[in-house]
């Protein structure tokens, strides 16, 4: 005997819930709502960078000897292929006693390139080298450099990186040391008259 049909009866009012479209598990809401501007009775508010103690006007007073150099990669690489001693020439240019200072993510990246570049990682596991320990993530040299002159306005950037040296250039009072004709020279640095124009 086959079993008689039974009549399935639809089910009324029954649709598919649907999220409010203003709630805010929805994507674009939460864009909506990380795009609004801060702002205080109606009016908005600009946040002003704090501009550092130590800078009077464009002049930083925090620059003295002995002068901190913080050394980049290539710095170190070209001052091997100019035959300059880093030490002698570091004071040929300043005329005052410079502490070389070397990041933990500078020593990565000359370890990271090899046994083509063991002379300068030799040079730079000198003792008379500072190490500055970086308690950041990822071992990107320039923004480690970038962030740690924006911080402390005490240190002297070593780079001949022409993309470090132009973001470098955007924080006021950074002297920024770079080689050429053959020796070291240095801008933005107003008690050395002997560095090379260029």
């Amino acid at each position: 005997e086959t079993m008689p049909k039974v009549k399935k009866t639809r089910k009324f009012a029954m649709h598919k819930r649907m999220l409010n479209p203003k709630d805010e598990r929805l994507k674009h809401n939460q864009e909506k709502k990380k795009k609004k501007p801060k702002t205080h009775e109606g009016s908005l508010i600009k946040e002003v960078k704090k501009i550092p103690s130590e800078l009077f006007f464009k002049y930083n007073t925090s620059l003295g000897p002995p002068y901190h150099i913080l050394v980049d990669t290539n710095f170190i690489n070209f001052a091997i292929q100019n035959k300059l001693d880093i030490f002698t020439s570091f004071m040929d240019c300043l005329l005052a006693k410079c502490v070389p200072m070397i990041t933990d993510c500078v020593m990565a990246e000359l370890e990271k390139l090899g046994p083509k570049y063991r002379v300068a990682l030799r040079i730079a596991k000198d003792p008379r080298f500072k190490r500055l320990p970086c308690q950041h993530k990822g071992t990107y040299a320039d923004d480690c450099l970038v962030n740690r002159v924006e911080q402390h306005r005490c240190y002297i950037c070593a780079t001949c990186d022409k993309d470090l040296r132009r973001r470098i250039r955007k924080i006021p009072g950074v002297p920024i040391m770079y080689i050429s004709q053959r020796r070291f020279s240095i801008e933005r640095f107003p008690d050395v008259n002997n560095a090379p124009s260029t």
